[in-house]
Formats: structure tokens, sequence, C-alpha cells
């Protein structure tokens, strides 16, 4: 499918920028763990501090490469089925915004004077441009989403009566959710924390600033992953050799994201003093309701592969199992996929652990919680974005792809690592290691009173793991820069996998549009929040004056 020059160059942009980035956000990834097994007992190497490291680790993965990949891939799945092109004003707009506040970040971090990590809880005290870029990238984020619903809209009347296509409705709810979250996000970088890190304020007040990013930051997880599920429901049957069992349940699953992505933050703060508990119950109740659309999806996947698998000849109960393409180099979209779901399992149980008030309580701010974090962010999220970040590349340049053998067991490599790594961390949770310490400088370091020997074997456990993932990641980056900079052999254009569904059930309007679903959600919001807001406006507590990290004493 042609695609126009200006079109294709900002998809272009949106991917090579962020694969670049991703070279630094993994290589502090991996030293993170050799920090945290003690093989380094100092706070900071190569002239980067460890929560330095932290923070870029962090802002890079979890929200550059995360918003850069949405805006781009929702880019590819509006033009490619509705077959109207962005307004080319507004997509250089937002990619010039999005770029500059990413230098803006990474100034500040890269400096030193950011080192706040991604959630930039206050009281740690940031440089106004940290706070400035992040603005400036969710607003750059935010201009697609109404250029595509005015082509969405366009669509609509020119096709009376047609199903929307399901690529373009997720990609229409997960902006949604990203912008309805980003909000709040929003509120508190520019009222509260930029005019208290300009010095304009001497206080901030630490718990609705936490409250108002936690608004935001457990329905940034369903934006990294919904680009993840429209993969599985659009393309991967059609990768694996077969049909999408329904198109109705990828629609059910969908518009359930949209209604209860933003109104679960709340468990994030169950150790939070100043909420009441029955605000807190209401959240656990939400959080385990999203695990519906996720057992919907599980269902509906395994039956579209189960066909596939006997499309290729499988016989018997199981047998399809081994009939799937794992390794077929034509075919990789599928290898990565499949080992983002093989992840995604283990993360999504593990997650119903921390959605417990209960069972919080035993795993709060231990490695338990980056260890279920991993499982789910760095499997089916990142899994997926990788490889799409690949297929695009490779197919508006029209590049083959580079060792394309290497490119087949990069995912399982990956999810051999990600096992090992996440079980080291969660294993060593269950024994209290904590979160976000550099356990090299006292807790894993032999000469120090503190040392922990139990932890040894948990974080040597993890180092392996984080060792196996940085191998992974850079034949990832051989395949795809070889990819990019390769001479052009094959005919430029936009190519997606498009899958057939197998019960492709009449058009039910309840599933065909967003009006009814947006109401439900701003009530189901509302019924969440305002009582989280009345309990944390009523409880806040003196403000708070800002804590750097090279001093210890606040305000000072």
């Amino acid at each position: 499918m042609n695609v126009s020059r200006s079109l294709r160059n900002v998809i272009i942009i949106e991917l090579f920028v962020p694969i670049t980035l991703l070279i630094l956000g993994i290589y502090h990834g991996l030293m993170q763990v050799v920090y945290r097994a003690g093989v380094i007992h100092q706070s900071s190497a190569v002239k980067l501090d460890y929560y330095q490291g932290l923070t870029l680790h962090g802002v890079i993965n979890a929200i550059v490469l995360t918003t850069f990949f949405a805006v781009s891939f929702g880019h590819a799945t509006i033009f490619f089925y509705l077959k109207k092109e962005p307004n080319k004003k507004a997509s250089w707009i937002s990619l010039g915004l999005m770029v500059v506040g990413t230098l803006m970040a990474a100034w500040a971090i890269l400096a030193g004077k950011a080192s706040v990590l991604y959630t930039f809880y206050p009281p740690l005290k940031g440089h106004p441009l940290f706070y400035l870029g992040t603005a400036l990238l969710i607003v750059g984020s935010w201009i697609p989403l109404f250029d595509w619903l005015v082509l969405y809209r366009s669509w609509k009347k020119e096709n009376p009566g047609k199903k929307v296509p399901l690529a373009v409705l997720g990609t229409l709810v997960n902006f949604i959710v990203w912008f309805v979250c980003t909000l709040a996000v929003a509120y508190e970088v520019l009222v509260l924390l930029l005019p208290w890190a300009m010095g304009w304020t001497p206080t901030v007040n630490v718990t609705l600033a936490r409250t108002l990013f936690w608004f935001f930051g457990h329905a940034l997880v369903y934006f990294w992953l919904l680009p993840a599920y429209i993969m599985f429901y659009t393309m991967l049957p059609k990768v694996a050799g077969g049909k999408l069992y329904s198109d109705l349940a990828g629609r059910i699953a969908l518009f359930l994201f949209l209604l209860l992505s933003v109104p679960v933050g709340v468990h994030h703060q169950f150790s939070d003093p100043n909420i009441s508990s029955t605000t807190k119950w209401l959240s656990t109740v939400l959080t385990f309701a999203v695990a519906v659309p996720s057992f919907i999806t599980a269902f509906t996947l395994s039956a579209s592969l189960e066909y596939a698998g006997r499309q290729r000849g499988a016989k018997g109960l199981l047998g399809w199992f081994g009939k799937l393409p794992y390794l077929d180099s034509n075919r990789y979209l599928f290898g990565y996929m499949i080992a983002g779901l093989i992840l995604f399992i283990f993360g999504g149980f593990t997650g119903i652990v921390n959605s417990s008030y209960a069972l919080n309580n035993v795993v709060h701010n231990t490695s338990w919680l980056p260890g279920h974090f991993h499982m789910t962010v760095a499997g089916p999220v990142f899994l997926a974005m990788i490889a799409m970040s690949l297929h695009l590349i490779a197919t508006l340049r029209g590049r083959k792809i580079f060792l394309p053998k290497v490119n087949v067991i990069v995912p399982y490599l990956w999810m051999i690592g990600v096992l090992i790594f996440s079980f080291g961390l969660m294993w060593g949770g269950l024994m209290g290691e904590p979160r976000r310490t550099n356990l090299g400088m006292t807790y894993l370091n032999p000469q120090n009173e503190l040392y922990h020997p139990q932890w040894v074997p948990s974080t040597m456990l993890a180092l392996s793991g984080g060792f196996i993932m940085f191998l992974a990641g850079m034949l990832y980056f051989v395949v795809f820069f070889g990819t990019f900079f390769r001479k052009k052999t094959e005919t430029a254009g936009l190519d997606l996998p498009v899958s057939e569904a197998y019960h492709d059930e009449k058009m039910v309007p309840l599933f065909n549009g967003f009006k009814p679903w947006i109401i439900v959600m701003v009530v189901i919001i509302l019924i969440a929040y305002v009582p989280a807001l009345v309990d944390v406006l009523s409880n806040s507590g003196p403000g708070a004056p800002p804590h750097l990290p090279h001093n210890p004493m606040p305000g000072i």
C-alpha cells in the first residue's frame, strides 16, 4: 500500500528515535541488576549514578518508547484500514513536540538534575526542564487522536452500517484512555510540580501528586498493552496460518478496557493511610474486573491458534501446539507475539496478587513488584512493539530483514531471560528484598553490617536473567539497524497482516461506536476517584519541601 513521503518519514522517525534511545535504556537495565547483585559496591559507575541510571531506564523504556511507538502504530493502523492519511501539518507538529520534550527531559536526567525515577514522586525534585519536557511529550501525543477522530467520523459517514475495523477501534480506545488519564498527570506536572521546581511555591502536596500520578500510572499500563492486543487480535491469527475465532470478542474486550483502565489506579496506594479502606476496596474490585477482558482474550486467542494448528495438519487434543510456526523466519512476528503471550500468563497471575489488598501488603515495595512488572511490560508489550517496529521499518523502507535466522531466536532468548530475571526478583521479594534500592552499597556488600546473605541467590539469579535479556536486546539492535541501513530491494509501502474472522458476527451498534461507553467510563471514574480525592484533600497534611538525592536534608 503506497504511503506519502511525509507520513512515511513521520512513522520512521517515530520508530527510529525511541529504538535508538532504547540502547541506553537496556544498558541501564543491565546495570541495575549488576548493582543489585552486589557486583558494584558504590553509588555510581561510568560517571552515572545508580538512581540516574534507574531514571533513564524507566523513562526511556516505559514512557518514551511506548508513547512514540503508540503514535506511529496508530498512524499506520488508521491509514491502512481507513485509507485516509492523517493531517500532514498536525503529524509533524506532534512529532516535533514529542522530540523536543524528550530531548529536554533527557538533558535533565543526563545532567544529574532529575534522578526522580519514571514516577517522579515528590518530594524528589527534578529540574524544571524535566517536567516541561514530560508535558510536551504528552501534549504532542494528544494531537494525533483528534486528527484520527476526524478521519474516523468521515469514514463512518462514507460507510454507513459497516463495522469499524477492529484495529481502528483498538487504536481509538487506546488513545481515548491515554487522553483521559494524562489530563491528571498534566495537571500534576503543570500546576503542582513545575511551579514548585521553579521555586515559585515552597512546598508540594505529596499525597495529591501521588494520587494524580496513579490516576495516570496504571492506565498507562493499558496504553502500553493495547497496541499489543490490537496485534494479537488482528495479526497473530493470520501469521499463525489461521483465523481470528471471534471479531465480537475482540470488540467486547477493547470496550471493557475503555471502561476499566483508568479507575483502578488507587490499588497502587494501598499503603497510603489517608485513603479510606472503602475506597481501596472499590479499587480492588475494579482491578479484579480488569482480568475479564484478559480472560476473554486468552480464550479467543487460544481458539484462534488451535484453528491455525489444525489447518496446518495437527491431530489430537493438543497436537496443534506443535504445528505453529515458532521458528519460521518469514513469520517472525509470530515468534515475538507468542513469546510475549507466554510471559503474559505469568504477569497476569502475579498481577492478581498485587490487586489484593491483603496480599499486596506482603509484597509492597519489594522486588516482587518489578518482577511482575517485567513479566507484563517486558513481555507482551515490549516484544510486540519491537517486532512491529522492525516490520514497519522493513516494509516502509523496502528492506529485507537482516540476519533473519538470528531475528527469529531473539524473542525466545528474551523470554527465557525475563523468566529467570523476574523469578529471581519475585523470589527475593518474598524474602523482603526491597525495590528501587542499590543493594550493592549495603545489603549485598559483605563488608557492610547490613549484609543480607539470603538475598545473594535471588539477586544472582536476576543478574543471570538480566544478562540473557541484554544479549537478546543487542541481537535485536543488530537486526533492526542492519535492516534499516540495508540497501533497498523490495517495493516500499505499508503492509500489515490482516486476520480474517472465523466468526464474523453481524454489526452490533453498541460495539461499533464510542458515545455510550465514554459516558459509562466517566461515571465509573467519578465513582472511583471522587472519594479518593476527597480523602486525599481532607487528609493531606503539611506540604513537603524538596528532597534532592545528593542532600538528605529536605529544604536545605
